[in-house]
């Protein structure tokens, strides 16, 4: 006998674990089926256990300046095994925490793998067997896992994707990572904040190349001051694997040339979780390991949505949770508004962060605007000074026309918390009078953020 829902959610990531509590918020019975880990890659393997090792390497590099501030320390060290253990310490407690809140809010929790068998119709296979589950809408938020090219794939010895990396079965002293986007310039950054020799391979002209370029190339200056190699415009034709090393075949300017290392992470793209679901036999369509969907995340098949990293670009689990929560809204019978792509910050929690939102200038020039462009460097900010990280920029593209606020883009401590306030700004679709008249508390790094507005319309006060 099969068990009747509403809502079947197919995986407890950022996107599904909170299309379903919004969905059972709204009166509706749900299911939700995770055949791995309640809160998905994001919770961990991804977003949060990064942010903490990224955390202790922070603190190590900031224990290395300790004579700036007045402070003494001895000998600062590590131990590998205590930041990974609490790294997944943080993941193993949110985990939970998802767990609690689905309880709480009364959804059916199944874990095992599940297939769609026809419209509205789901099997799941568990432990103690399969399961038949029924609802008149179907949400799929299944996730993307790491790109495996032929060549580079991981084997978790000496090759690593991101799982291996966060858990370590060694401490590298020579690493080459694969990539410069959020993912593996993350990585490169916490260990060559450990005092690994990094190298960076990126096939792109510049690193972190969703980025504004002028942000791209102040993020390169500073990667290469903290001593990482970056190779721009590279790749990686082959990898030699012994028992202790990896030798890397590596093209660069029409040059080929082979490094050691003893350590490589891959770090090239996602593809996303389509396999085995029953997709092919509902004909849902399917772009590049995406499913296909509308502004609303519909598939095209009744009942049936897509979220998430599953649904393409951008991938990051913000965008995911937001589309849980109007998906869950549609379905209730609600008019939510469609997900501006465009309105989703990007952030990236190197060593300096790097955060942003909307069009890049060249995005915007492309697109036919003309722009106004302001800038403020850090440099000029008396917090950032007291920080005692006076490094940084806060870029602002306006459209010279209307005033909107087509793009910000940053880089610098803390830019991470600071980008939202843009994106609030282009959520109310704030010109730049409303901005330059919004009253910045002092001393804040957000002052910055007021002052390259003011420096797109030559007004800047501090510089």
């Amino acid at each position: 006998m099969a068990q009747n829902f509403d809502v079947i959610v197919i995986g407890a990531g950022p996107g599904g674990y909170v299309a379903a509590i919004r969905a059972a918020q709204l009166g509706l019975k749900v299911a939700c089926v995770e055949r791995e880990h309640l809160g998905g890659i994001c919770l961990n393997w991804g977003c949060i256990p990064t942010k903490a090792l990224l955390r202790s390497s922070e603190v190590f590099h900031l224990m290395h300046r300790a004579k700036e501030f007045g402070l003494s320390v001895e000998k600062p060290g590590y131990d590998i095994d205590k930041v990974v253990e609490r790294s997944r310490g943080v993941a193993k407690q949110l985990s939970a925490g998802v767990g609690h809140l689905l309880k709480k809010n009364k959804v059916t929790v199944i874990m095992g793998a599940a297939t769609i068998t026809a419209p509205g119709k789901v099997s799941v296979k568990t432990d103690k067997g399969t399961e038949e589950l029924t609802a008149k809408s179907v949400i799929l938020a299944t996730g993307a896992r790491a790109r495996n090219l032929p060549g580079l794939e991981a084997d978790g010895k000496r090759v690593w994707s991101y799982k291996h990396a966060l858990k370590p079965p060694h401490m590298p002293k020579k690493l080459l990572v694969i990539g410069s986007g959020a993912i593996g310039i993350e990585f490169a950054s916490f260990f060559n904040t450990l005092g690994v020799d990094t190298t960076v391979v990126e096939v792109m002209d510049r690193v972190l190349p969703v980025e504004d370029a002028e942000i791209s190339a102040l993020a390169k200056k500073q990667f290469e001051k903290q001593g990482m190699k970056i190779m721009e415009k590279a790749t990686v034709k082959s990898l030699d694997r012994k028992a202790d090393k990896v030798i890397a075949e590596i093209e660069s300017g029409g040059k080929t040339e082979k490094v050691e290392f003893d350590t490589v992470i891959s770090a090239v793209g996602i593809v996303g979780n389509v396999e085995d679901l029953g997709l092919e036999k509902l004909s849902v369509k399917i772009d590049r390991t995406h499913v296909v969907t509308d502004e609303f995340c519909r598939t095209g098949v009744e009942g049936l949505y897509a979220i998430g990293d599953v649904a393409g670009a951008p991938w990051l689990a913000h965008k995911a949770s937001h589309e849980g929560v109007m998906v869950a809204e549609l379905i209730a019978g609600g008019h939510p508004h469609a997900i501006k792509p465009n309105s989703i910050a990007g952030c990236t929690y190197c060593h300096p962060q790097v955060a942003s939102v909307g069009l890049t200038e060249a995005k915007a020039k492309e697109a036919g605007y003309e722009v106004k462009v302001g800038r403020f460097p850090f440099i000029g900010n008396g917090k950032a000074i007291a920080l005692g990280e006076p490094d940084g920029l806060v870029k602002t593209v306006f459209d010279a026309k209307t005033g909107e606020l087509l793009g910000a883009h940053m880089i610098g401590a803390e830019v991470t918390e600071l980008i939202q306030g843009y994106v609030v700004g282009r959520t109310l679709e704030t010109t730049e009078a409303e901005l330059m008249e919004t009253v910045f508390p002092h001393p804040t790094l957000s002052e910055m953020m007021h002052e390259s507005v003011l420096s797109a319309y030559g007004r800047a006060i501090h510089f």
